[in-house]
């Protein structure tokens, strides 16, 4: 008995330990409803209250088999002995399995609770996890708001710096003193230099200031009567150009793809109308390029430009030598009506769309010599007073030059013609070379006025060719050998 009391004893102490767990874990921080239900708790008087029971039922056992087994037995001796210890025997075993099931149900009932608190720990720990998933979410959310608010605030800041220097710049170009005009020219390169978004518009910034109208200056009259206003004007004008040769230095520093870090990108240019000193875009590359009625007064140089769109220069005037020289028109290119009175240096130029010459005026020699036209060259109503040379040119497209007149010689020795070459009404007043000309489409030379004798030799015509009412020192003229000819009275050039 005293055995089972102390079995009973170690299992009541089992169960307390289990109770600290249970209390430590529902002592966490806000606990999750555990799936398990947890058992009403046993309270001490209940155990003891369970063990007096098994106690008393065990002696009763042990006294009810005792005496009956004994008292009307009539044994005696070893008999009765071992009657009353196998009576004793029951009764202890009685009591012993009735403490084994109260320690199977203590056992159960700490599984029971053992199973209760780790569930509660996992439902806490998720709970503790998605409030912290939580708050990382919140910290997440509150420092990119802080950064975009940063952000918007150091943009912001960023514009109204921008436009400040900008505002500042440009007020410097208005001022009425030279210095102040090339500090506002330098701190708008600067502003394009650091602010890649900036560069077109100060690209139009400059365009617009030498569109400005401009006189420049005329050599002061040293008479003393003269007095010093006109010496201060002249002062003035000849500040000014230097102010405009700055910009016009800019745009081309900054335009040339050889400069790297300092090239700006293929922007536009609007030039409409400026007088432009020596200027220079050798080497670079533009965007949409608008020359129309500007007066270059000096050198133009063009050479090995790139116009990666439309180029328009109809109705401009050059003063002095205009430089194309392997120079690349992507876009058009217009020249209509367009004035040149020095040389104009075409040679091996590419022109991949059409190129618009009709009614332009070179005063001086022109050379377009291996120049490529991909599309229509038109020369239509044209002037060349100096020498022409077209000699290797290859048009790949129609070529017309019709009414054109050439004052000085025009050679067009070796140039290939792809497409239909219209010569009608043409007037070539001095030496007219076509040997060794390829005309592949057809060509037309009706009308056309030679004051010499013009030069076929060895010229290949594949297309059909007229020379109707063309005429050569007053006589009429048709090539030698040329054996096939066709009429085209709707033939204007």
């Amino acid at each position: 008995m005293c055995n089972v009391l102390a079995g009973f004893r170690d299992v009541l102490d089992m169960t307390d330990d289990a109770r600290p767990a249970a209390a430590s874990a529902s002592s966490a921080p806000g606990p999750a409803p555990s799936s398990v239900k947890r058992l009403p708790e046993l309270t001490r008087a209940a155990m003891w209250t369970t063990a007096i029971v098994i106690t008393v039922l065990t002696a009763g056992v042990v006294t009810v088999l005792w005496w009956p087994a004994t008292a009307g037995a009539g044994l005696v001796g070893a008999d009765l002995v071992k009657t009353r210890l196998d009576a004793l025997k029951i009764g202890l075993s009685v009591g012993v399995g009735s403490g084994g099931v109260v320690a199977l149900y203590l056992a159960w009932r700490r599984q029971h609770s053992t199973e209760a608190d780790l569930d509660n720990r996992e439902r806490v720990l998720a709970q503790q996890y998605e409030v912290l998933a939580h708050q990382q979410a919140v910290a997440a959310a509150t420092q990119a708001y802080q950064e975009r608010v940063a952000n918007e605030a150091h943009v912001d800041a960023a514009a109204r710096r921008i436009t400040e220097l900008y505002t500042k710049a440009v007020e410097q170009l208005g001022s009425d003193k030279a210095p102040v005009r090339l500090g506002g020219l330098y701190a708008l390169e600067r502003l394009a230099q650091d602010n890649e978004t900036q560069r077109q518009t100060i690209v139009n910034v400059l365009c617009a200031y030498l569109r400005m109208p401009y006189d420049p200056p005329a050599e002061p009259d040293h008479d003393d009567d003269a007095g010093t206003e006109r010496s201060d004007n002249y002062r003035e004008r000849v500040q000014e150009r230097e102010v405009r040769l700055t910009a016009q230095r800019l745009l081309h520093d900054h335009l040339d793809p050889i400069r790297d870090t300092a090239y700006w990108g293929a922007l536009d240019l609007d030039l409409t109308g400026a007088q432009l000193i020596d200027f220079a875009l050798t080497g670079a590359r533009v965007g949409t390029s608008t020359f129309r009625k500007a007066i270059f007064s000096g050198t133009a140089r063009f050479g090995r430009t790139t116009f990666t769109r439309d180029a328009r220069f109809d109705e401009a005037a050059f003063t002095g030598d205009a430089r194309f020289d392997e120079a690349t028109f992507t876009g058009a290119a217009w020249f209509g009506g367009t004035t040149f009175t020095g040389d104009a240096q075409f040679g091996r130029v590419t022109f991949t769309d059409d190129a618009l010459f009709g009614q332009a005026t070179f005063i001086g020699d022109v050379l377009f010599s291996q120049a490529s036209f991909s599309y229509a060259a038109w020369f239509g109503e044209a002037t060349f007073i100096g020498d022409a040379w077209f000699s290797k040119v290859t048009f790949i497209g129609d070529a017309r030059f019709g009414e054109a007149t050439f004052t000085g010689d025009a050679w067009f020795g070796e140039a290939t013609f792809t497409g239909d070459a219209r010569f009608g009404r043409v007037t070539f007043n001095g030496d007219t070379r076509f040997g060794e000309v390829t005309f592949t489409g057809d060509a037309w030379f009706d009308k056309a006025t030679f004051s010499g004798i013009p030069e076929f030799g060895e010229a290949t015509f594949n297309g059909e060719c007229s020379f109707d009412d063309s005429t050569a020192d007053d006589m009429a003229f048709r090539p030698a050998g040329l054996s096939r000819t066709v009429d085209d009275p709707t033939s204007q050039g």
